[in-house]
């Protein structure tokens, strides 16, 4: 025990400037996003002659800046090649009200723009949860939440139009009975986007710099056909019944062949122009530019070697095509290089390019490029062009079905009360009557459903060439049958250290549970510094509430020995003076020589630090120092006044730490960021809402500059914070800033670029941080997130095999009946069914799984001892280093020095961002 202390102190003395992965990834949205998805450059496009013809804005992804970079391939996982916003996502409509009883009301807002609300009372997934889905239509787009289903308390419309921020009304909401409403309400929906896509395929050989001669291009070489096989599968025209792309499927006027495939449930049709209709007197190939040009993306194959000039936008006179694919094959090594192109407006979307962005594997490949491209036009028809039109077509279709239903008004088919329960008891004497309006009501949504798949305009097969393929969000078990309530929790090493109702226990996988401290000690937060050598918890509520500090390598050496399970008395000598009843504390996550604490006690803060001193590290004075009690090396710094007491709080690094470190708080209806120099605060975001349900501010690092990820109700804003000039903080807003709505409202939300994720009651939802768009939904019943500082860690009820299967496909082919009794509701979670035992375990998912980091440390656990020693470079075996899932700052500045290289190159880059901001398996 002896030697497994004296390896934890030389840890934290010679890694205290260490960070973990997590804190490091996701903290530099900015640098990565550069890195992965490129920068906009001015691309311009010349004549034989050099003079400039054609020039245009675009981001350029290559993968990396510079051909000549020491990034070594293979250093990131894949982890992200993910349609965003999948329509089996975001299709609700069609999934969850269409062929259902379901409940839509008409009314128009104080602005008298004319509204829709559908509500249904679904189950999740068939996961036995049921929930409200809803979804409001009006002309600025569509809006989606769930709301928790309660036996007990009768939603009402009011309540859900609150939920989504419309309070106020011209003419209050009314139902609407009539089962025609369905058809109408799939049309609206339809507006959100194409399910089917044409991508145009332009083949160019070697030397050819004009749209001109790649268009006059009878055939294709023998690669490039290898390549169409690829992408899919050689169909006939005539007669073809599947989706057509606007090609004619009669009398062969657009070609006799074409290319199609069907990927991850959406029909592809490729425009191919080898393909298209080829005329020896027009040189322009008007008929071929005629799709082609049209198309939102075009894949640009071109022959010969990569110092060959290449292939740029601007040399494809076309103001329709946002994006270009550029495809070179290598023969040699048989590989796949990819380039994209995206004009300026178009919003990033992933999958982020490898670097380099060469594709040896063609089924990976082909996977790649079409999950990108899908991303990609989904992303253009959110630039300005597409969106206007888009708003402006829906506006017109709300306000004419509106206006078809005015004379209705004062006729039976809409119900006058304003404000009416979602689920309605329906009087006795027209219950008859209820019954056969809803039975007709299914039978219309039910023939529209089906009409809707055959005729291809939503997603009906969900399957992926990429089924077996493992998702870097999937959980691993890693407690059975936890038995405990957990308060809070932090991750140590490969175990974890939880904090219940029966004391702090210790836990590892595989291993039994270790006591460490009794249930006299109540600990509501706490943070594990291995770095440090610290463990720092918050005890109790109320007046007797305190700040407690240990020392890891103390609490390791009374588990090894077994001496004692300390309690709340024996804590006496660890209290932070001048704690006394507080109620939240923070800590700097990024720090380097100094750790700063901030401690709430009401509407006071304490800025409390600890420093440590580099020139004393290796002394054996240090070492003999830290022995003594860790209080003693804390130090009260100053105290701030604050308005009200702080729901929320993040302290946020200043470039330089001097004067410039803020804290940023949450109360009342607004954030705030406070200088941690002069205590003045200055606003930084107001919530425009009745009430407001504040979740977290995370801290979201651009190039080293700071920037908050503000998560409040369904809301998660990004606002980038300048440092302070001249003792104010430059909070106005910039091209960086972005927001994007949850479906369901979190309490927990957890940055692990690339992916967001946040925890609600029953699911995980999982979106990029990048751009704010969903990839997946796991659904996790009664979920409660437990330590997310490094690996994430979660309790959730176990699944029951065998009896989900059954209870599943009899929930899915039943509908929600609309007033649910005892035995027509839907069904309970499994966990609370008769005569089972509730059944919890603890879930792990690894964060280097997340992230993509493929260099795998072994983790030192307290429980199971794992000592390594390691080599310097000058090839002398250094003292024993205990491993944890982080980098070293030498580490950090490595990764840094590589990826400035790759952004910067040879080139001055011109950046510009403008961001708009399935079922789970344990």
């Amino acid at each position: 025990s002896e030697k497994n202390s004296s390896n934890i102190l030389n840890i934290r003395l010679l890694s205290v400037v260490q960070l973990s992965v997590s804190e490091d990834l996701g903290c530099r949205r900015g640098e990565f996003s550069r890195k992965h998805y490129g920068s906009v450059e001015l691309l311009i496009s010349s004549d034989a002659d050099g003079a400039i013809q054609r020039a245009g804005r675009f981001r350029v992804e290559n993968g990396s800046s510079g051909e000549n970079t020491d990034y070594t391939p293979g250093t990131w996982h894949r982890t992200d090649v993910h349609l965003e916003n999948p329509e089996y996502h975001t299709r609700w409509y069609f999934k969850y009200f269409l062929g259902k009883v379901h409940q839509n009301y008409i009314g128009t807002d104080a602005e008298k723009n004319p509204f829709f609300l559908s509500v249904v009372l679904s189950d999740q997934n068939n996961q036995r949860i049921p929930q409200y889905h809803s979804i409001l239509w009006r002309k600025t787009g569509t809006q989606k939440i769930c709301l928790p289903y309660s036996p007990t308390k009768t939603l009402s419309v009011k309540s859900i139009l609150s939920a989504m921020s419309l309070d106020k009304f011209e003419k209050s909401p009314r139902e609407i009975f009539h089962p025609e409403i369905q058809k109408d309400l799939l049309v609206l929906e339809e507006q959100e986007g194409s399910v089917n896509f044409k991508f145009g395929v332009l083949y160019a050989k070697d030397g050819q710099l004009t749209d001109d001669e790649m268009f006059s291009n009878e055939t294709g070489s023998e690669s490039f056909q290898r390549f169409l096989h690829l992408l899919g599968d050689t169909i006939t025209l005539k007669g073809w019944t599947g989706y057509r792309g606007g090609l004619d499927t009669k009398n062969d006027t657009t070609g006799t062949c074409s290319i199609y495939t069907v990927f991850q449930g959406h029909e592809i049709m490729f425009h191919v122009s080898t393909m298209l209709p080829y005329s020896r007197e027009n040189k322009q190939q008007v008929e071929r530019k005629r799709h082609i040009g049209n198309d939102i993306v075009t894949i640009v194959f071109q022959e010969g070697e990569e110092s060959s000039p290449a292939f740029k936008p601007s040399m494809i006179r076309s103001h329709f095509t946002h994006i270009f694919a550029l495809v070179r094959y290598n023969k040699q090594n048989d590989s796949y290089r990819l380039k994209i192109f995206s004009e300026e407006s178009v919003p990033l979307f992933g999958p982020p390019l490898p670097s380099p962005p060469v594709f040896t594997n063609h089924q990976e490949f082909r996977d790649f490029v079409l999950v990108k491209l899908i991303n990609g036009e989904k992303a253009t028809l959110e630039t300005p062009t597409f969106s206007q039109k888009r708003q402006r077509t829906l506006d017109m279709l709300i306000r004419s079905l509106y206006q078809d239903l005015m004379p209705d008004l004062h006729k039976n088919m809409l119900n006058r009360r304003s404000f009416s329960d979602v689920l309605p008891e329906s009087p006795k004497s027209t219950r008859k009557k209820e019954e056969a309006r809803q039975a007709e009501f299914v039978r219309l949504g039910q023939a529209l459903k089906l009409k809707t798949t055959v005729k291809g305009d939503t997603t009906a097969n969900l399957s992926t060439t990429s089924f077996c393929k493992k998702e870097p969000w999937e959980s691993q078990s890693f407690c059975s049958n936890f038995p405990h309530e957990v308060v809070c929790a932090d991750s140590w090493g490969q175990s974890l250290l939880v904090s219940t109702d029966a004391g702090i226990l210790l836990i590892d996988d595989g291993q039994p549970s270790v006591q460490v401290f009794d249930k006299t000690l109540q600990i509501k937060q706490m943070h594990v510094l291995e770095a440090l050598d610290l463990l720092i918890a918050r005890t109790d509520k109320g007046k007797d509430s305190r700040l407690l500090v240990f020392r890891l390598s103390a609490v390791q050496k009374d588990i090894e020995t077994k001496q004692m399970i300390r309690s709340k008395y024996d804590c006496r000598e660890n209290k932070l003076e001048r704690t006394k009843g507080c109620h939240l504390y923070a800590i700097n996550t990024h720090h380097g020589s100094e750790l700063r604490i901030v401690v709430a006690i009401r509407n006071k803060l304490l800025l409390i630090t600890k420093k440590y001193n580099p020139r004393n590290s290796l002394t054996s004075s240090s070492l003999l120092s830290s022995s003594e009690s860790p209080v003693e090396e804390f130090q009260y710094i100053r105290e701030i006044c604050l308005s009200d007491p702080p729901v929320v709080m993040t302290l946020v690094d200043g470039p330089t730490g001097d004067s410039d470190n803020m804290i940023c708080v949450a109360y009342r209806h607004q954030f705030d960021l406070i200088n941690e120099s002069t205590g003045e605060p200055y606003r930084l975001h107001h919530v425009e809402t009745n009430k407001v349900n504040f979740v977290a501010a995370i801290d979201v690092y651009e190039d080293g500059e700071a920037g908050l990820l503000l998560c409040y109700n369904y809301v998660c804003q990004y606002r980038k914070v300048y440092p302070f000039n001249g003792g104010s903080p430059l909070i106005q807003p910039s091209a960086y800033d972005f927001h994007f709505s949850w479906n369901q409202v979190p309490y927990a939300v957890v940055c692990a670029f690339p992916y967001i994720l946040a925890f609600t009651t029953d699911s995980i939802e999982i979106r990029l941080v990048v751009n704010g768009n969903l990839v997946h939904t796991a659904v996790v019943p009664e979920l409660q997130l437990v330590a997310s500082r490094s690996d994430i860690y979660f309790k959730a009820t176990a699944a029951v095999s065998g009896s989900s299967d059954s209870s599943s496909k009899e929930m899915s082919s039943r509908s929600s009946p609309q007033t649910p009794t005892a035995d027509e509701m839907p069904e309970c979670p499994l966990s609370s069914l008769e005569g089972e035992v509730p059944c919890k375990n603890l879930y792990k998912i690894p964060l280097s799984n997340l992230v993509g980091r493929s260099i795998e440390r072994p983790l030192k656990s307290p429980l199971a001892p794992k000592v390594i020693t390691t080599t310097t470079s000058s090839g002398i075996a250094s003292l024993p280093v205990t491993h944890s899932l982080s980098l070293s700052r030498m580490e950090i500045k490595e990764i840094a020095s590589r990826t400035r290289k790759e952004l910067l190159g040879k080139l001055s880059l011109f950046f510009s961002v403008h961001i708009n901001c399935q079922v789970y398996n344990f």
